[in-house]
């Protein structure tokens, strides 16, 4: 089976998308999956080259539609060697470009040869872009009228008709249902999310992580590793920290690490820490972080943190579960119900974030050990990468063979 994913971009500081692709496509390919990414960034960019698997880039996307001109022509040269082509992520020009061509190739296979011309099947994967978050948060006001309309105009059709619409969990594609009218997805498939099991943990892992942590001298911390995005909680966390340190002076730093600290939320965050005397020697910010440096700061952790608003999956809070760090998250990270013991369920609030972690800073040390434990336990009976490619390919086979 060949298999062509179209991203907007497969820069790791975007998201979790492209990552999903990496930690996907080893297992795909043992089940005999070819899979090809064609992507709006530029051909020079320093993260592409790096994968085991063929990316083409076809050109910067521009502006907020992300519009590359050498998109279309590259599809129409290359789409007839695969079977299914995956769209990821919505509202840009990837996938409106993919949807149009479809509905021209289906228009000419009915012309040419009756309907019998082999054209590949259209899947559509949101990553929590049809999530009611999006269209109901008030900061994004606009942006959701601007939505709705697209929604009307265009992006319904590119959803509809599709031959499937696939989610990363089953709360995901629940929710996906409650965003925009008309929606009707010819299938829904909930084809999970899975990682590959994180490198064995060594000591360069913590002296890397340590050299982009200066300060912290050994202190342990609790972990925010995601976007410094509004999303995110990361507001609420901070909050919290000011409200529970009076009461617990002793309590875990708190490290931020992720992209973004050069946005204007970003720099307002940090300003929000630093002009603070007691928060300015309690929270630290790396930027983001790969690599031993990413696994160092997993590792070393008393226990993941993310409060975040929206969260279609969250495969930072998986790669901890796979480390055996108890997760402390609000319920609108959409894996919550499958936390079972691995962590510490809030609501998307201040009281909720601060309750949170307030409920681990109580724990005794054997429960916090016992939850260690169940964190692991999660991940292996949930979230390995195997099991899910399976679930993936299976998905596509049914579509692909019409069973």
């Amino acid at each position: 089976m060949k298999i062509l994913n179209v991203i907007s971009t497969m820069n790791p500081a975007a998201g979790g998308p492209s990552q999903g692709i990496r930690n996907s496509t080893p297992e795909l390919n043992k089940l005999g999956v070819h899979r090809e990414i064609v992507c709006l960034d530029d051909p020079e960019a320093d993260f592409l080259g790096k994968d085991p698997f063929p990316v083409h880039a076809v050109g910067q996307g521009k502006g907020p539609w992300f519009y590359s001109p050498g998109l279309m022509p590259w599809l129409l040269k290359n789409i007839s060697r695969f079977d299914a082509v995956i769209v990821n992520g919505l509202w840009q020009y990837h996938s409106y470009a993919v949807s149009k061509l479809f509905r021209e190739l289906h228009r000419g296979a009915r012309r040419q040869t009756n309907g019998s011309e082999r054209v590949p099947k259209l899947f559509i994967m949101p990553h929590g872009m049809l999530d009611p978050y999006f269209q109901q948060a008030k900061e994004r006001r606009l942006k959701a009228i601007r939505n709705w309309i697209y929604w009307k105009l265009i992006e319904n059709r590119t959803v509809n008709d599709a031959d499937a619409v696939f989610f990363t969990c089953q709360t995901e594609l629940l929710l996906a249902r409650k965003s925009f009218s008309p929606y009707h997805p010819r299938k829904e498939f909930d084809v999970g999310y899975g990682i590959a099991a994180p490198p064995d943990f060594n000591e360069r892992m913590a002296n890397v992580f340590n050299q982009h942590c200066q300060g912290l001298n050994g202190a342990p911390y609790l972990l925010f590793l995601s976007r410094v995005h509004q999303k995110k909680g990361i507001d609420l966390l901070i909050g919290a920290y000011k409200t529970l340190l009076p009461k617990y002076p002793g309590m875990p730093k708190l490290v931020v690490a992720g992209p973004g600290l050069d946005s204007n939320f970003g720099k307002e965050i940090q300003m929000l820490a630093i002009n603070d005397p007691l928060l300015k020697d309690s929270i630290f910010f790396t930027g983001m972080l790969t690599g031993d440096a990413k696994w160092g700061a997993v590792y070393c952790c008393d226990a993941f943190v993310l409060p975040s608003h929206q969260e279609n999956f969250g495969i930072a809070v998986v790669e901890a579960l796979a480390c055996g760090k108890p997760v402390l998250i609000s319920d609108q990270v959409n894996i919550w119900p499958e936390i079972n013991g691995g962590g510490i369920i809030g609501t998307d609030t201040l009281e909720g974030t601060k309750m949170i972690v307030e409920k681990w800073l109580n724990l005794e040390l054997s429960e916090r050990q016992i939850m260690a434990k169940a964190a692991k336990k999660v991940y292996l009976e949930n979230f390995e990468s195997l099991p899910a490619a399976k679930k993936f390919y299976n998905a596509l086979k049914m579509v692909i063979d019409k069973i």
